[in-house]
């Protein structure tokens, strides 16, 4: 595997090495994640692949400081996360990271607005002085009109556009996307991937777990994973991103 980057940016916001992840049942250990090596830098749209027990999606929790590795080390930006308390960890997730899921984890009693608001709250902000910032964020993803709407008066692509937009809240230093188009028609998927896609040409950096080829196709590089270990990766020179 090569840490590969766009030659124009070469900030590291990810850098892991030799990570593993190793989950005690009854009394098996399963080895989820191998040796992991992975670097990923500012501006990078990097998409993770790979058939269900891969490692998947226990990388993916362990980049959004949703759990830690068993052993090696994790630096996000300059930080050492790997061995983090659960208090450390949540306040470094709520703050630097950005999350879009398959589902879209949208509080349903919430508006559109409110819901775009929600990692100000746990992160204790003072929701009048960002007002202004997350309407911008709300017209960004075309749902200007819906603001006072509620998640059950939208479609499942309006939905996933608050969660887009809700996960750009915070300014980032990576947003983490889980399946994001999973739950989608086809027409609907290019329209959501089209504003992914518009985030990075704006420089976020975006890590994104899927399925689908067609969607891997936007990303910069490919991550290929088997058995908890990263199998190969393939640059992708012609990536709509």
């Amino acid at each position: 595997m090569s840490d590969s980057a766009p030659a124009t940016e070469a900030t590291e916001v990810i850098r892991i090495r030799n990570v593993e992840k190793i989950f005690q049942v009854g009394e098996v250990k399963v080895h989820a994640l191998r040796g992991i090596d992975l670097t990923i830098h500012k501006g990078e749209f990097v998409a993770i692949m790979g058939p269900s027990g891969s490692g998947k999606s226990t990388l993916l929790n362990i980049l959004g400081c949703l759990d830690r590795p068993t052993t090696g080390e994790y630096f996000l930006g300059e930080e050492d996360v790997a061995q983090m308390d659960d208090d450390t960890l949540s306040a470094i997730r709520g703050k630097r990271l950005g999350f879009i899921f398959q589902s879209y984890n949208l509080i349903a009693q919430l508006t559109v607005l409110e819901n775009i608001q929600v990692p100000l709250i746990y992160q204790q902000e003072d929701l009048e002085e960002h007002k202004e910032r997350c309407i911008e964020l709300g017209n960004l993803v075309g749902l200007n009109d819906r603001l006072d709407h509620r998640p059950n008066q939208l479609s499942g692509g309006q939905q996933q556009r608050v969660a887009i937009a809700r996960s750009l809240v915070n300014e980032p230093l990576m947003i983490l996307a889980d399946e994001p188009t999973g739950n989608l028609d086809s027409k609907t998927e290019i329209e959501v991937l089209d504003i992914i896609n518009d985030l990075n040409k704006q420089g976020r950096t975006i890590v994104l777990v899927t399925h689908d080829d067609i969607v891997s196709r936007h990303a910069h590089r490919v991550i290929h994973m088997t058995d908890g270990r990263i199998d190969h990766e393939v640059i992708n020179p012609e990536s709509k991103a």
